[in-house]
């Protein structure tokens, strides 16, 4: 099953390039009452949701998808995940290019190990990146998203794979500078998802995963997932070694090599095998804040 979030917070079920509402089916969820638990609320419930959005999705008319605003297919997630340096040969670029390590030394994420990324960072592909800081060099990192669906702590690397409810594409943007890289990843627009969710079911080996980005057409990033340093199950058992995780936790799984700039204009045009594609517009902030911080 694929599942887009659209227009004006719709609920699609996607099909040969159509889009069919299924919004319908919310009607469904079970009543939330205050406090609001963690986690979203449809992947929560999103097996047992599963017959109200086919039968929803039945009795709609589709319309093409590039017809439609794309938003992040995931609404609440309790928090994003992010992967640093997992991979070999994107730590090796790092390693070489002097407007990424600034003069650090770049280790890897046995090291690192992961970060955060706020929730407000989160957009889909038809909303776009708006790029703040543009007087510094603003990266694409492109990725396979895991969106888990069973949540817990301490899970084992045998069972993670039981804990995802579905994958997308990953797009974890950076402003490259001296700050704590949860902050430079976490501004608004930083993380883009899309352009749909592919439940777990429909992808047959997530670790083995062709995926690219182009930037106007030119290929700037080109990997495979078996390349992960960390694989999916290390992942998630890692992650909750530290925390719960909880229906709808992003857990972005790192970069290849290949990161690059981009510039107000620009369209970056991202893909994974199994999962999709999505073109995401880059604009620049309407009310861009300047590097040259008052905090200094």
């Amino acid at each position: 099953m694929r599942l887009c979030r659209y227009n004006d917070d719709q609920l699609g079920l996607v099909l040969d390039g159509q889009v069919f509402d299924a919004t319908a089916a919310l009607d469904k969820l079970p009543p939330l009452t205050w406090p609001i638990p963690h986690g979203d609320h449809l992947i929560a419930n999103l097996d047992a949701l599963r017959p109200a959005i086919e039968h929803a999705a039945g009795d709609s008319h589709p319309v093409p998808i590039g017809s439609v605003i794309l938003k992040s297919p995931v609404a609440n997630p309790s928090k994003i995940i992010g992967a640093p340096v997992n991979y070999h040969k994107h730590h090796q670029e790092a390693v070489a290019d002097a407007e990424i390590n600034l003069g650090r030394e770049i280790k890897t994420i046995d090291t690192y190990g992961l970060f955060m990324k706020a929730n407000s960072s989160l957009v889909g592909p038809g909303e776009g990146v708006a790029l703040r800081f543009t007087d510094r060099r603003n990266d694409h990192e492109v990725e396979l998203a895991v969106i888990i669906g069973e949540g817990g702590s301490d899970i084992a690397e045998a069972d993670a794979m039981r804990h995802i409810c579905a994958y997308s594409i990953g797009l974890d943007m950076t402003v490259r500078g001296t700050e704590d890289r949860s902050l430079r990843k976490g501004i608004d627009s930083y993380s883009v998802l899309g352009p749909w969710l592919v439940t777990a079911d429909e992808v047959d080996d997530p670790g083995h995963l062709d995926f690219e980005i182009r930037v106007n057409d030119e290929v700037r990033q080109k990997s495979n997932t078996e390349n992960l340093i960390f694989d999916i199950p290390r992942l998630i058992a890692y992650a909750s070694s530290f925390m719960t995780l909880y229906p709808g936790d992003v857990i972005m799984t790192g970069t290849p090599e290949g990161v690059g700039p981009v510039e107000p204009g620009d369209v970056m045009h991202a893909w994974i095998d199994g999962v999709g594609e999505m073109s995401i517009p880059v604009r620049e902030h309407a009310a861009q804040t300047r590097s040259r911080l008052a905090f200094k």
